[in-house]
């Protein structure tokens, strides 16, 4: 074994175990939030079958589509089951509409992530550039503006944002953009894009204010380090030493919270997309429960707990990647 391996072996290892050991628990904690997801749902009050069916509906009819369910099955066997389903793309099928959970919730999942993709792209330049220019311009009025803004947004829920824009952009004051969805069913929700604009607003103003706090925070700390003083020192210009010293030093703890912040956007999106009826997961969820349509909320909370956890994942990934002690097995 040369000399190059054994380096690389030494260096990697550690990193590779810690990766590892985050898989393993990722896929417990998925586990047991498929256990809670199951039994919550058994304590969903009512009848299943009586809620589908109507209260009109005979105890024979009633019956036959308890059986039909599954309903009259051992707990453990039906928790079984579906988590084989899972497990195998299987989602079940849906009992209010009586077609694949899959075939539902495949336009749903790609308008959310539409959604997702369009408030991660957006807000992370703009929340990282923001943040970069408060920490350049500490102590000044600038800086203290940006501050308390982004503090007062940071304190809002995502409704009363939504509200708020909806007031301004659509009924009371401006009057340009639709306060809700406007697609007509099957329609995707791209072909027409102003619709897009003040759920995706929403969703970037809740996220925006916390990575331009954790931007500023941590680009400050690294704008006084020594390292940075070292640079100053040395004659480099303030732009070299910002851009290639002290913002780099940024990118790990930046790159945490705006991978937690899209984690928690699979949460809040639900939120967002009843106010403005969005035709997402987060309506899906609502429709489903209101429903009694059990499949449907298994498979839309399970799908949003394997986000939440895999971003989380990414997140702590990202973290080791960018601490040198980690990667060079300074770390044990």
């Amino acid at each position: 074994m040369t000399a190059v391996s054994v380096t690389a072996d030494r260096t990697s290892s550690p990193l590779v175990r810690m990766i590892g050991k985050r898989l393993l628990v990722s896929v417990l904690v998925l586990f047991v939030v498929s256990l809670l997801v199951f039994g919550a749902t058994l304590l969903l009050p009512g009848d299943p079958a009586r809620a589908i069916l109507g209260p009109q509906a005979t105890p024979e009819r009633v019956a036959a589509l308890t059986q039909q369910l599954g309903l009259d099955r051992p707990v453990w066997e039906r928790y079984l089951d579906w988590l084989g389903g899972v497990l195998t793309g299987d989602l079940g099928y849906s009992a209010a509409t009586q077609g694949p959970v899959s075939d539902l919730l495949a336009g749903r999942l790609g308008a959310s992530g539409l959604l997702l993709v369009i408030t991660a792209v957006i807000s992370t330049p703009i929340a990282f550039a923001l943040g970069t220019w408060a920490a350049v311009r500490r102590g000044t009025r600038t800086d203290s503006v940006l501050s308390g803004i982004s503090l007062v947004l940071a304190a809002l829920p995502e409704f009363v944002i939504g509200v708020l824009l909806v007031v301004l952009l659509s009924t009371s004051v401006f009057r340009v953009l639709p306060s809700v969805t406007i697609a007509r069913p099957g329609e995707p929700v791209w072909t027409r894009p102003e619709q897009l604009v003040l759920p995706v607003l929403t969703l970037a103003l809740v996220v925006i204010p916390y990575v331009i706090r954790m931007t500023r925070a941590t680009l400050s700390e690294a704008l006084d380090a020594g390292f940075v003083e070292m640079a100053r020192l040395k004659g480099l210009p303030e732009r070299t030493v910002l851009l290639r010293h002290a913002v780099p030093h940024t990118i790990g703890p930046v790159a945490q919270v705006v991978a937690l912040q899209l984690a928690w956007l699979a949460g809040g999106v639900v939120v967002v997309e009843f106010l403005f009826r969005y035709p997402g997961i987060g309506q899906a969820l609502i429709d489903a429960v209101a429903n009694r349509d059990v499949e449907v909320v298994q498979a839309i909370t399970m799908i949003i707990a394997a986000f939440y956890v895999l971003v989380n994942l990414a997140a702590d990934v990202a973290g080791m990647l960018a601490d040198p002690r980690i990667r060079t097995g300074g770390a044990r």
